[in-house]
């Protein structure tokens, strides 16, 4: 069993059609994994209707025509980000309100065909929302048996810990899981990763308080930073055009070479086996690639070869 990588099924039932869809889910669960991302509003932006809700549908299908595999896979789903209006996204996303919260799931778990979600995340911040009724919300989905446990992406570490201090002081479910965008390179300072939301990148500040925080569990999107550490035509963004990145992809290589395998396997590796350990989220669109994300974390680095991944700065 495969508990350290999750597969991002973003652009099934959009970018991916059905059959390559399936194609990929039966790949990873036969091989052993476990999680599959997803979230209510995938993929808007790549749907002509402007909505979400693709991605969910097509993972719904799959299940029904899979018997006992729902039994095999934990569904990780999100909710605050689908547009209430076509072509106006953020301005108009639904939020975290307790009806957004509630309306959220009940669709989800619809289009899904299922009665419950192992994780359930908050997207992103509602600055409109007070924190203690998203939490509120949240918890009741708990207490319902509906959702398992409870995450949050692309928070401040201060609203994180906000809202977790609400849940004990009410005796409620809290988060208990970040989701993030982290990877090996780091963009240059003073700017950030076109890839992620204000607060969406795992900063030192994510990493201290994870790392003080045992019973919080760090979840890794765009990990591979979309295929570039080893595809030529997709070259980096220019927020990581610095000198840090050439020698942090000479260490890659480095270690790559010594361990027979590549750049993606390597990154793979480092972000399972760090501290804290995190959980990938791979976007794949071929078998070759996921059975690589695989092979990538249940590779395992010596602890002379992590430090000079880490040492190199």
């Amino acid at each position: 069993m495969i508990e350290n990588l999750a597969l991002g099924a973003m652009l099934f039932g959009t970018a991916q059609d059905e059959r390559r869809s399936f194609e990929l889910l039966d790949r990873f669960v036969d091989a052993g994994g476990v999680w599959i991302d997803t979230a209510n509003c995938y993929a808007f932006w790549d749907d002509p209707t402007g909505f979400g809700g693709q991605s969910e549908t097509l993972l719904g299908r799959w299940l029904a025509r899979r018997p006992g595999v729902r039994d095999r896979v934990r569904i990780s789903t999100k909710v605050g980000c689908e547009p209430t209006v076509a072509g106006r996204f953020p301005e108009t996303a639904e939020g975290l309100s307790a009806g957004a919260v509630k309306s959220g799931i009940e669709g989800s778990l619809r289009r899904l065909g299922t009665d419950r979600v192992e994780l359930y995340w908050a997207h992103k911040p509602d600055s409109a929302t007070p924190l203690e009724e998203t939490v509120a919300a949240f918890d009741e989905l708990v207490s319902a048996g509906t959702v398992g446990r409870l995450g949050c992406s692309n928070y401040p570490v201060w609203q994180i810990e906000r809202a977790r201090q609400i849940a004990r002081a009410h005796g409620s479910a809290g988060f208990t899981a970040v989701q993030q965008h982290h990877t090996y390179l780091q963009p240059r300072p003073a700017t950030r990763p076109t890839v992620v939301h204000r607060f969406g990148a795992v900063t030192d500040e994510v990493l201290h308080y994870l790392e003080h925080h045992a019973d919080m569990a760090l979840w890794a999107y765009t990990p591979l930073l979309s295929g570039r550490y080893t595809r030529a035509d997709k070259p980096l963004p220019a927020e990581y055009d610095h000198p840090g990145t050439a020698r942090r992809l000479a260490m890659l290589d480095e270690i790559a070479a010594e361990t027979g395998t590549n750049r993606n396997r390597v990154v793979l590796a480092w972000l399972t086996g760090g501290n804290p350990a995190a959980t990938p989220i791979v976007g794949v669109s071929t078998v070759g690639q996921l059975d690589e994300a695989v092979a990538g974390v249940s590779l395992e680095l010596t602890a002379d070869q992590r430090e000079r991944l880490d040492s190199a700065v």
